[in-house]
C-alpha cells in the first residue's frame, strides 16, 4: 500500500512538472505573438488630412496607396518590413489611403499608385527607384535622396495652390458620395442625380454672381450716388442754342458758300496769272504797229 502511494505521488509530481512546463511555453508563445501585434501599428504610421502637417518636421518616407490597387497590395509586405527598421534608422515610415484621404491626394497631386515621397524637414522629393526593402534602406542610409530634385515651393503640399487643390479634391469626393447616396440609398436614377446637381450648380452660380455684384458695388460705389456728383455737373455753364431764324440764315449762307464753291473753275479751266498780261501786251504792240504804218 505504501508503495502504491509512493508511486502515485511520484506520478503526480511528474505530471505537475510537465503541466507547468507546458503552461510556461504557452504563455511564452502568447507573449511573443502579442508583442509584434502591439508594435506594428507604431512602426507603420498613418497620415490623414487632420494630422498631415506633422510630416513637415523630421525625416519621413510616405506611401500613397489604394486598397483595390494590385501593385499596392504587392508592396504592402515590403513596406511593413521597411517600417520595422524605421526606428533603428531614425526615420518615420507612413502610409496614406487615398480613398479615405482625398485632400492629401490632391495636395500631393497623386496620379499613379503606389506613389512614394521622401520628406526631410519640409522638403519633399519623389522616390522613383526599385521597390524592395534593401533599396529603401539604402536610399535612406546612403542619403541617395540628395541626388533628387526637390519639389518646387509653388507645388509643395503647404503652398496656397495645393491648399486649393486639396479643397477641390475634397469637394469632388463629397459630390461623389452624395451621388452614390442618391442612386443607391434613395433609388434616384442617374439622370435624376445629374439634373439635381445641375440645378444646384446653376443656383449657386447665380447666388455667387449676385454676391460678387453686391461686394463690387459696396467696395467701388457708382459716382452717380456720390453727394457731390449733381453739384459738380450743376455748376457747368450751359451753351445757348441758336434760334430758328439764325439757324435758317446760317443754312442759307452755307448754301451760298457751297454754290460759290461749286461755281469756281477747276484746275484745268484756270488760266495762269500771266496770261492776261501777255495778251494785253501783244494787243498794245499790234496797235502801235498799225499806227506807225498809217503815219
Amino acid at each position: 500500500m505504501a508503495r502504491m502511494l509512493a508511486a502515485g505521488s511520484s506520478m503526480m509530481s511528474s505530471c505537475s512538472q510537465k503541466l507547468g512546463a507546458g503552461l510556461w511555453l504557452v504563455l511564452l508563445g502568447l507573449s511573443a505573438a502579442a508583442v509584434p501585434a502591439w508594435t506594428k501599428p507604431d512602426s507603420l504610421k498613418e497620415v490623414t488630412d487632420a494630422n498631415w502637417d506633422k510630416i513637415l518636421a523630421g525625416e519621413w518616407m510616405i506611401e500613397f496607396y489604394a486598397p483595390w490597387c494590385p501593385a499596392c497590395q504587392q508592396l504592402q509586405p515590403v513596406w511593413k518590413d521597411f517600417a520595422d527598421w524605421g526606428d533603428d534608422m531614425g526615420i518615420n515610415v507612413a502610409k496614406v489611403d487615398v480613398t479615405e484621404q482625398p485632400g492629401l491626394s490632391g495636395r500631393f497631386i497623386i496620379t499613379s499608385l503606389p506613389t512614394i515621397y521622401h520628406c526631410k524637414d519640409g522638403v519633399f522629393r519623389r522616390y522613383q527607384g526599385p521597390r524592395t526593402k534593401d533599396d529603401f534602406l539604402a536610399f535612406v542610409d546612403e542619403q541617395k535622396w540628395k541626388t533628387l530634385e526637390p519639389i518646387s515651393s509653388w507645388f509643395g503640399p503647404s503652398s496656397f495652390l495645393m491648399n486649393l487643390m486639396s479643397a477641390l479634391f475634397k469637394l469632388s469626393m463629397f459630390i461623389r458620395r452624395c451621388h452614390n447616396y442618391m442612386t443607391d440609398s434613395l433609388g434616384i436614377p442617374v439622370w435624376g442625380s445629374y439634373v439635381i446637381f445641375g440645378l444646384v450648380t446653376l443656383f449657386l452660380g447665380l447666388a455667387l454672381g449676385l454676391l460678387l455684384v453686391f461686394i463690387a458695388d459696396f467696395v467701388f460705389p457708382s459716382r452717380r450716388f456720390s453727394p457731390d456728383y449733381h453739384q459738380k455737373y450743376r455748376n457747368i455753364p450751359t451753351i445757348p442754342l441758336p434760334d430758328e431764324g439764325q439757324e435758317a440764315d446760317g443754312e442759307e449762307e452755307d448754301d451760298e458758300d457751297y454754290d460759290g464753291w461749286r461755281r469756281r473753275p477747276g484746275p484745268a479751266e484756270m488760266k495762269p496769272p500771266y496770261a492776261d498780261d501777255a495778251v494785253r501786251k501783244r494787243a498794245v504792240g499790234n496797235r502801235q504797229e498799225e499806227e506807225e504804218e498809217d503815219t
